[in-house]
């Protein structure tokens, strides 16, 4: 198994460029959070020449809708949830200058294609470890849509979030390398 990377946002392109496909990283440092209400928000902004709510240059997406926090933590439970509702915003966003994003599942082949364009990256989170993923967020404050409210954008203080690359600026997917190297006979 690869050894763990430790990775500090933002995400630089030399950074990025060294990670690749199966990876396993522990990210610290600010993540924002978004799902699919938020970004189109976002996206109408960027078509409409205004100032989004943060900088993304640099930054990371977490596809999350945080749960309340309970009792003396800064939220509550934070799992991923499917990336491919954003797949019809993440090109745009990775062109004015988003670096990552964080969720699960697969992307599509204009996905992978933009973060190969744009130099970017894909992170998996490990699905249905909501409660241990927010174990490792360590302030939480809504930054815009609070009328949004689990869907809200957040800024997020993480501290080792463990995550896989899912794709990287190669081209590769961990989806397709997968079905290759565990591909088995037909059930009859």
């Amino acid at each position: 198994m690869s050894e763990v990377k430790h990775l500090q946002t933002p995400l630089s392109e030399e950074v990025i460029a060294g990670l690749k496909t199966g990876d396993r990283v522990l990210l610290s440092g600010v993540v924002y959070t978004a799902r699919d209400a938020a970004h189109k928000r976002l996206v109408t902004l960027i078509k409409e020449g205004k100032n989004l709510p943060f900088d993304i240059e640099g930054q990371i997406i977490y596809y999350v809708g945080p749960a309340p926090a309970p009792p003396g933590r800064p939220i509550g439970a934070a799992g991923p949830t499917t990336s491919s509702r954003m797949d019809p915003y993440a090109p745009i966003l990775l062109a004015h200058g988003l670096k990552g994003m964080i969720g699960k599942g697969k992307r599509s082949r204009e996905v992978i294609e933009a973060i190969k364009r744009f130099k970017g990256i894909y992170f998996i989170a490990p699905g249905g470890a909501g409660a241990l993923l927010a174990l490792c967020v360590r302030q939480a404050e809504v930054i815009a849509y609070p009328e949004l409210g689990a869907e809200a954008v957040y800024k997020l203080v993480v501290k080792d979030l463990p995550l896989f690359v899912g794709n990287d600026i190669y081209g590769n997917d961990i989806y397709e390398i997968g079905k290759k190297e565990f591909q088995i006979a037909s059930c009859p």
